[in-house]
């Protein structure tokens, strides 16, 4: 829930009165954040002037970060609404019943100056007592089946926080990140680095080295050192993390080459690959022949077999590229027989011409792979969807968001992907950018598209406004397929459209309002405290 709230003016000392906040009567202890405003001057594209469902198409300031409250004081300011963020951790194992919750605000009176002397508000504020009703349900909600990956870039994360690539820091901040996207926002598969990521980037140029498998190369032959990637795995695991993403055999938007790998040759740190190697050189099928079944045998013995480790070729290939995705594809085929492969693509021809049996369709996109009946269907979203479909941008209201998990139960999606968890680099991965400021990786995505959370003090995330209604969607569409287990899927769908005000849901017509969302969670709620 939000506390909403608006301060009066300053006193004639020019000080802001603090209130003091307590919350009793609940399960548990909420976890309590400021809803920081975050600026944007790239909000939406041109092109989604189309599109009536933005908050704003303007520059301005958005709520999104989440601040944890440092004590248990907050300070309004004056013309402006802010608001405080209330999260229950409801445990899995708590009892259900109704909670009559009081959240008590208290205001500070006197305040001891730094000179040591008293300060006394002029303005008369009197205490107050909010209450509301909380309801735990009986049921427990089914695990979650779809598989959802957020790209997660440890290259971002070195960068940002200043430390050396898989250094001790290093780790422990990318273990914080791990932890936070798995176990607060149902992230169970994480893009690994087996060797640098050839995604976002300059043609001709490279991102930071993060290779987590160390290669020698001597006489034309290879030797694998896997210790760093079997850390990696030990934290994933750790995390809750049910599956493994490779990064992409070959650079993005085409296939066109090979991606960065770096190895040691005669006592030397050099790059073997990369832009300069075209994908169908003898030199790289001479690698992955002796790569992929090592990589693949210690995945297996690092816990993670090949129903849990899915592979990529190149990433959104285009009609245009078709010949040039083929040619790769055929580099590696036989090397990854028996394994998933997924790209993100908007073509159904992939598909028909079998060169992607795993789609991954742009949300924008998706309705011929629907009518073709494609099974086991993944979706994605990121700046270029931003008409008609949802999406996560600042501008967008937080419905937009949360009716993902709606779709996705209704049209039986697989998987959803995202290409920015923590996408801290300009546009081409050129250089760092603050993600406080700079909110669109330097006009090239509206803000609110290249990342998920924030990078916090001590490499500790923060969450965002986004992330937790992103959440909410995906614990909807657990929801709904728990309901299902009891009335079956007509009966399902049939509480979906009550009070849809439409005949048929599509990824590009569906309700824009709140008020249909909460509604719908509480027929559910209340269907399940029946069964």
């Amino acid at each position: 829930m939000q506390l909403v709230y608006r301060g009066p003016s300053m006193d004639q000392c020019g000080l802001l009165q603090t209130f003091r906040i307590t919350v009793s009567g609940a399960p548990v202890q909420p976890e309590i954040s400021e809803v920081r405003l975050i600026p944007s001057d790239f909000p939406c594209w041109e092109s989604a002037a189309a599109d009536d469902n933005y908050l704003t198409k303007a520059p301005g300031l958005f709520p999104d970060l989440l601040m944890p409250l440092q004590s248990d004081r907050f300070r309004p300011v004056p013309r402006q609404y802010r608001s405080l963020w209330l999260s229950f951790p409801i445990p899995d194992d708590a009892q259900p019943g109704t909670f009559e919750v009081k959240v008590q605000l208290e205001p500070d009176c006197e305040i001891k100056l730094a000179t040591g002397e008293m300060w006394h508000s002029e303005f008369e504020v009197q205490p107050c007592t909010l209450t509301f009703r909380m309801k735990v349900g009986k049921a427990k909600l089914a695990p979650q089946t779809l598989i959802h990956t957020e790209w997660f870039y440890g290259d971002c994360l070195a960068e940002y926080y200043q430390v050396p690539a898989l250094s001790e820091k290093h780790w422990q901040i990318m273990d914080n990140f791990i932890h936070a996207a798995a176990q607060r926002h149902g992230v169970n598969m994480i893009l690994t680095p087996v060797f640098t990521p050839p995604l976002d980037t300059a043609v001709g140029g490279e991102r930071p080295t993060v290779q987590l498998v160390g290669i020698t190369q001597q006489n034309g032959r290879y030797t694998f050192d896997f210790s760093a990637l079997e850390r990696w795995t030990q934290i994933c695991r750790d995390a809750g993390v049910e599956y493994l993403e490779i990064a992409h055999l070959f650079t993005q938007w085409g296939a066109r080459a090979t991606p960065k790998i770096m190895a040691t040759v005669d006592g030397a740190e050099k790059r073997i690959f990369g832009w300069d190697v075209p994908a169908d050189s003898a030199s790289y099928r001479s690698f992955l022949e002796q790569f992929i079944p090592a990589l693949r045998a210690e995945l297996e013995r690092l816990g993670y077999d090949r129903d849990h480790v899915y592979f990529h070729i190149s990433d959104e290939p285009t009609e245009a590229n078709l010949e040039n995705y083929r040619t790769a594809k055929r580099q590696v085929q036989d090397l990854l027989e028996g394994c998933p492969v997924i790209d993100a693509l908007s073509s159904l021809d992939f598909y028909r011409l079998g060169l992607v049996e795993h789609p991954v369709t742009a949300s924008d996109h998706i309705q011929p792979f629907l009518d073709a009946g494609v099974p086991d269907l993944w979706v994605y979203y990121c700046c270029a969807q931003g008409v008609d479909v949802p999406n996560r941008f600042y501008a967008m209201p937080s419905a937009r968001n949360r009716i993902m998990g709606v779709l996705m139960y209704l049209n039986n999606i697989r998987g959803f992907l995202h290409w920015g968890y923590n996408f801290y680099f300009s546009q081409y991965s050129r250089e760092t950018v603050d993600p406080y400021t700079m909110t669109h990786c330097n006009y090239a995505f509206p803000s609110g598209d290249p990342y998920l959370v924030y990078p916090g003090k001590d490499g500790q995330p923060l969450s965002s406004i986004r992330a937790e209604v992103q959440s909410e969607a995906f614990v909807d569409l657990r929801a709904l397929q728990t309901l299902e287990q009891y009335l079956g899927r007509d009966a399902v769908r049939e509480i979906i459209g009550r009070n849809a005000g439409m005949e048929t849901m599509t990824f590009k017509q569906y309700p824009t309002q709140a008020k249909y969302l909460l509604e719908l969670r509480c027929a559910v709620f209340e269907a399940l405290e029946k069964v």
